[in-house]
């Protein structure tokens, strides 16, 4: 391969298009028959799906997944405390201590039930996808977004109950995390490379062949 093909190779790589992202379909997605409604709001973006497949996560995949230490669980943890006695009430444990009850419920939930796990290909995928997604909190998530408009769970009622907050999606909060993600999720032989194509009208120059 001359020099000039390989630094348009590697262009090519870099370009914003190419940026990959990924999504989660939690429980509470799948068994209420949501996945559908999630997938089709995604896909009208002009995202490209290239991986996708529907499992039942181990809990070593689950933890690889969020990735929290000793040290999260505690300064979790430690807002938990602070909150509690703001309230007048008195802890009864260490903040690690409840800073690893909310990992184990992340992990409880993720695993309870089948999910769908995605890679999406497109321009600012990782900005396109968070912005339909919405806020981690239903409650207080956008109107138009998956979060918003589809379920209205929220902190307080997961609090009071003890688990996690079930809002439908996770996905990637930056093109680092992404990449991480998808290769706990995925294998290299599971991402299909393809054109698309309204990758065309998309992403072309100069839209020349279109008009016959």
């Amino acid at each position: 391969m001359d020099k000039l093909k390989v630094i348009l190779l590697s262009m090519e790589k870099k370009h914003h298009k190419y940026e990959r992202t990924f999504v989660i379909l939690k429980p509470d997605a799948v068994q209420r028959s949501l996945s559908g409604e999630i997938l089709r709001r995604l896909e009208r973006t002009g995202l490209k799906f290239v991986g996708m497949k529907m499992l039942v996560a181990t809990r070593e995949q689950a933890k690889k997944h969020y990735g929290k230490d000793d040290a999260w669980c505690t300064k979790v943890g430690g807002r938990i405390v602070e909150n509690m006695e703001k309230e007048g009430k008195k802890a009864e444990k260490p903040p690690l201590s409840y800073g690893q009850e909310i990992l184990n419920g992340l992990l409880d939930f993720l695993t309870c039930s089948p999910i769908v796990v995605l890679a999406l290909e497109g321009n600012e995928a990782v900005g396109v996808v968070k912005k339909i997604v919405g806020g981690t909190e239903p409650l207080t998530s956008d109107v138009g977004t998956i979060r918003g408009d589809l379920t209205s769970d929220s902190y307080a009622v997961a609090g009071i109950d003890g688990r996690a907050v079930r809002n439908l999606v996770h996905c990637s909060d930056s093109v680092e995390e992404a990449n991480r993600e998808i290769g706990i999720w995925f294998e290299s032989q599971d991402l299909v490379k393809y054109k698309h194509i309204a990758e065309r009208m998309l992403y072309d120059v100069n839209l020349d062949g279109i008009l016959e």
